[in-house]
């Protein structure tokens, strides 16, 4: 029995290597995610874009990071991840400064076609597959650890930006994000993915033949494609995806919709990363103490009513108080339920479908996520109106939002791993 034990014992988990994956996270998110909110309104200006058009080039890069989602995740799970992540945040840098450069609305698209490529290979998806890879009994910890930091990145990254922009111009704030790709991330990359694990540790297969009976976990990847479990939460990733990537793009503007001023449009996103930095530590230190599965069920349901907030902020008109106590309500469900959702997504098709495929699995949603992904911003934009402003878009987020709940409590119904 020791021989045994001995045979299966989990890899060591390294907080080491974790801190700087999640140092790298900051960087990408802030710098190139949550960067475009800032550069909006100035590079429409600059180059005479619409609001549609400019919500296009981030829809075609979310597009471009789906549709090589999948490709990424069976190059991870190869063990080839130190020349993924590496060679991603190369191609970052390589983006941003092309970005700098771009004169024209087709070159302003492919540079978001090129970007949107690297991210494929630089944000949490494959950082997520790298640390269940390494990690395979302490996955759920290493990816709530590597999201701390990750949440921080609209709080430090949107003032930063703004600053930036308003100092030097955002060419010169494009460049300035791109050469910390060049100088921190790629390194990172290159140094603490040293020796990864070629095949899945055989730890990993002793415990889903433990999880479930023999006959209801298919070995081979069709049949869990094909699995109920993973069809619905195929619907609750692609659909909050879509969800959560719509109001990035468009929150400075959105916010500056509602009646506050330009300083409130770049101090209220900040605040949303503390937030969610503050849902993730929560979970972090009293996840143990409740049943994983019942946390599961309940943290979606905060995206739906931060977004029935945001709405009746949007409808107070002249109500300053209401529409203030409105946002906040706003900041505070959403940005709670935005940070811990990322865990919740992040570890649901290893909790329910599978651990040792599971960089293959989420890779397999890569291509719908990116459709969702891609279209939520731009259809944002597409239904904003002078009459209307934003109202139209955001009722239809907030079905969406209620619909991916609804996935996720019928996955847990139908899960594989329990």
């Amino acid at each position: 029995m020791s021989s045994v034990n001995t045979a299966v014992s989990a890899p060591t988990y390294d907080k080491v290597l974790v801190a700087w994956l999640s140092l790298a996270q900051l960087i990408t998110w802030g710098g190139v995610f949550y960067a475009f909110s800032v550069l909006l309104q100035p590079l429409e200006q600059e180059l005479g874009l619409t609001r549609a058009q400019t919500s296009l080039a981030f829809s075609l890069g979310l597009l471009a990071e789906g549709l090589l989602a999948y490709p990424v995740g069976r190059w991870i799970d190869r063990g080839h991840e130190r020349v993924v992540m590496t060679g991603g945040s190369i191609l970052l840098a390589l983006g941003m400064g092309l970005h700098a450069l771009v004169q024209s609305q087709a070159g302003f698209y492919g540079v978001w076609m090129l970007l949107g490529a690297a991210l494929s290979a630089t944000l949490y998806n494959p950082a997520f597959a790298v640390v269940t890879r390494r990690f395979p009994q302490d996955f759920r910890r290493a990816i709530i650890t590597l999201t701390f930091l990750g949440g921080l990145a609209s709080t430090i990254f949107i003032p930063l930006c703004d600053w930036l922009v308003r100092a030097y111009g955002w060419r010169w704030a494009v460049g300035v994000l791109g050469l910390a790709q060049l100088l921190v991330c790629a390194p990172i990359h290159w140094t603490v993915l040293r020796h990864a694990p070629r095949q899945p540790a055989s730890r990993l297969a002793a415990a889903e033949a433990a999880s479930a009976a023999p006959a209801s976990l298919p070995e081979p990847l069709g049949p869990l494609l094909r699995h109920p479990a993973f069809l619905w939460i195929g619907l609750f990733v692609v659909l909050m995806m879509g969800v959560t990537t719509a109001i990035p793009a468009h929150m400075v503007s959105l916010l500056r919709e509602a009646g506050l001023g330009s300083a409130w449009a770049v101090v209220i996103p900040a605040s949303i990363g503390l937030v969610q930095v503050a849902g993730r530590m929560l979970l972090y230190f009293f996840e143990r103490r409740f049943d994983v599965h019942l946390a599961n069920r309940v943290i979606p349901c905060l995206i739906p009513l931060g977004l029935l907030g945001l709405i009746a902020g949007l409808h107070a008109g002249a109500h300053a108080l209401v529409a203030g106590i409105s946002v906040g309500l706003f900041v505070l469900l959403y940005g709670m339920g935005n940070g811990m959702m990322t865990i919740v997504k992040g570890t649901a098709m290893a909790q329910y479908v599978s651990r040792t495929h599971v960089a293959a699995l989420n890779g397999a949603l890569g291509l719908p996520s990116a459709l969702a992904r891609a279209a939520a911003p731009l259809l944002l934009g597409l239904w904003w109106s002078e009459a209307w402003g934003y109202a139209l878009g955001l009722w239809a987020l907030l079905a969406a939002s209620v619909a991916a709940v609804i996935g996720l409590w019928m996955a847990q119904r139908r899960a594989i791993l329990r």
